[in-house]
């Protein structure tokens, strides 16, 4: 009777798990896929400075929402996927006269580009070790942890291809942006914390 009872059962599990793979990675695909084409989006809110090769834009705000919304392998495959379009041509990079595609990954904004999957697995790996007691200020933390390697791998970068060093380096590739980055930082985290309560009413 249990036999009976089980195959069935059984049968019925079995046949379950192929179509849920495929919709797990459609559902993965898709938040890829529009994670990747809300960087871009952000990216072409552009404003360049006179003084800079590297223009303001909401790039970095985008990354940090994925960072916080995301897990850590998803957070950075998302923006690996975001680097790929952009390297085959896609027009998801700030708007630049001068270089696209893949020469873009290597010109001055390199730095701070290829360093984004690595910055948003950081901010959702920290978010996510607060576990309960996540708040705005452990989002806005873990938001200005990614922040940080974002305009250092910049300056560094920056340094190397211009062959400049402490104040001049720091004056083409920190400085200018840090106002911008703390109000983009503040977003962030209200926009993600803002959403997780939504949530938890709903639910």
């Amino acid at each position: 009777m249990n036999e009976e009872l089980l195959g069935p059962l059984t049968s019925a599990t079995e046949s379950a798990v192929p179509v849920a793979k495929p919709l797990a990675w459609l559902r993965t695909g898709g938040i890829v896929l529009a994670g990747s084409a809300f960087v871009a989006v952000c990216a072409h809110i552009a404003l360049p400075l006179y003084f800079t090769p590297v223009p303001l834009t909401l790039q970095t705000f985008a990354v940090l929402v994925l960072g916080l919304l995301l897990s850590p392998r998803l957070a950075a495959g998302t923006l690996a996927a975001y680097l790929a379009e952009g390297a085959l041509g896609l027009p998801v990079f700030a708007p630049s006269p001068a270089v696209g595609g893949l020469a873009h990954l290597l010109g001055p904004t390199g730095g701070y580009l290829l360093v984004y999957p690595a910055a948003a697995a950081l901010i959702s790996f920290l978010w996510r070790r607060t576990g309960r007691s996540r708040s705005y200020a452990t989002a806005a933390l873990s938001a200005a942890a990614g922040d940080v390697v974002i305009l250092g791998s910049g300056a560094l970068w920056l340094a190397v291809l211009t062959h400049a060093w402490g104040q001049a380096v720091l004056t083409l590739s920190i400085f200018p942006f840090l106002p911008g980055d703390a109000l983009k930082i503040a977003a962030a985290a209200a926009v993600v914390t803002c959403y997780q309560r939504f949530r938890r009413v709903t639910n």
